[in-house]
């Protein structure tokens, strides 16, 4: 049995957390840690005192950072699902995963249907030199851009060096009108409004065609097949992972 403390527990990706790990076959979840009525006020508290194969985390940006700190070098194997992270973050966790052979599993978005998005937005970069992301949130949602976008741009700059091909001369009259510039020139435009979950539309563009590939979670029972998947790569594999996309 894989032993498994959640952190973020109580809150509403946390709680669908709970549930997934408590009916897998192969898990055991021994500790949830959450500053409000957890079971533990903190990941310390819980290794202290409970066996941590895995801890999965899903809190806020401003702790995972020092979470995944903490796993890392206390030899615990961590599930990161809350995004935020920098690139710069990324690599020094990426750094002390491999020095202290301690997992470190790092995914934008759990759901099997947004990573094939992102792998088809891959695809086709390789024939579109203009392209733009639109990526629509809830309006609790932190963070901007998602994970998931930042991913998804950096896939498609994998296979194409200039998604602004042929633009002219821009000015914004009022300022972030044309969203943010990330990587190879791909504009992320970020909405943050209630009655969206989590949606991604990607958009290509070429003379006289279109292209638009996007995806909608419709509720959060749709990110625990792939959150499970991780906790078992991790638990077997070991190592860094950043994405889905590469297990699946």
């Amino acid at each position: 049995m894989i032993k498994v403390a959640v952190c973020g527990a109580n809150g509403k990706m946390g709680r669908e957390v709970v549930n997934a790990v408590n009916n897998a076959d192969d898990m055991e979840l021994t500790a949830k840690i959450d500053i409000i009525d957890g079971e533990y006020d903190s990941i310390e508290k819980a290794h202290n005192e409970k066996d941590i194969d895995i801890l999965i985390d899903f809190t806020q940006p401003k702790s995972i950072y020092e979470n995944a700190l903490y796993c890392l070098n206390n030899k615990i194997n961590i599930v990161i699902g809350t995004t935020g992270l920098s690139d710069a973050q990324l690599k020094e966790l990426e750094d002390l995963s491999n020095k202290n052979k301690t997992a470190c599993f790092i995914a934008p978005n759990f759901s099997t249907g947004a990573v094939l998005m992102m792998m088809f937005s891959k695809m086709a970069a390789k024939y579109f030199n203009n392209a733009e992301i639109i990526e629509l949130h809830h309006n609790q949602k932190k963070d901007a851009p998602s994970g998931t976008a930042i991913k998804t741009a950096q896939l498609m700059a994998e296979s194409n060096d200039n998604f602004a091909t042929g633009n002219c001369a821009e000015t914004e009259t009022i300022t972030g009108s044309r969203g943010g510039t990330s990587y190879n020139n791909i504009h992320i435009h970020s909405v943050r409004m209630p009655g969206f979950m989590a949606s991604q539309e990607v958009i290509f563009g070429a003379m006289g065609q279109t292209l638009k590939i996007r995806h909608d979670s419709t509720n959060r029972e749709c990110y625990m097949d792939g959150v499970l998947l991780a906790v078992r790569y991790a638990f077997d594999k070991g190592g860094f992972t950043y994405g889905l996309d590469n297990i699946l």
